[in-house]
């Protein structure tokens, strides 16, 4: 079986469909087969964009596993959290295809990265968070990041809640794309960085 990393970012624009597919680029690059699975997808119809800009960014064409849908098991149309998107679809959430399809995938390459739907405390139901199922399924998660105003805020808390459900934290990822300050940018990735190695020494920070 081949490992399994959840991402998830500090809010639903962090840059998580760019950041897993760089990521699944890097680790082609040192001879890896690598696929990604989106956890949820909301605000499409019959296909996931983000597994295809996966695709694009890993530089590689659709899977035979996104043709039949297994990267991207779950799709609703209205673009909203998973609860209200499955509510206005009329649907219920059925989170055995979503392990069916981690199952499928990590038995078939050596690195699976999960696309987590916004953040970890987006609400699949009423009571059971994206962050219970990382938890449940033992997961190991990286953290997307950015250096927006505020953004400090929400990566500790966001790395509070990882720590507190005894959740590996496998790496945050920096995106540097929202650098429009370079005094609050600089800052920002310094007191993460800081932070991290406090905290969580097994873990690291990347700079994308």
């Amino acid at each position: 079986m081949g490992k399994t990393i959840f991402i998830s970012g500090i809010d639903t624009d962090a840059g998580k469909t760019y950041a897993t597919g760089w990521l699944a680029k890097n680790y082609m690059d040192k001879g890896l087969s690598v696929a990604t699975q989106k956890f949820i997808q909301t605000g499409n119809k019959e296909f996931s964009e983000d597994i295809e800009a996966h695709r694009k960014i890993m530089g590689i064409e659709m899977l035979p596993e996104d043709i039949d849908h297994t990267t991207a098991p779950i799709i609703f149309n209205y673009p909203a959290s998973a609860q209200l998107a499955a509510r206005i679809d009329g649907r219920e959430i059925d989170m055995s295809l979503v392990d069916k399809s981690r199952e499928t995938l990590s038995s078939r390459y050596d690195i699976l990265l999960i696309e987590g739907a916004g953040g970890l405390m987006v609400p699949i139901t009423d009571d059971y968070f994206t962050i219970d199922y990382v938890a449940d399924r033992n997961l190991p998660i990286i953290l997307v990041t950015n250096g927006i105003l505020g953004s400090i805020n929400h990566t500790i808390l966001s790395l509070e809640a990882i720590s507190k459900r005894n959740i590996k934290l496998h790496s945050v990822i920096y995106n540097t794309h929202f650098d429009k300050d370079k005094v609050i940018a600089e800052d920002t990735l310094g007191f993460i960085q800081r932070y991290v190695a406090k905290h969580f020494p097994n873990s690291e920070v990347l700079v994308m």
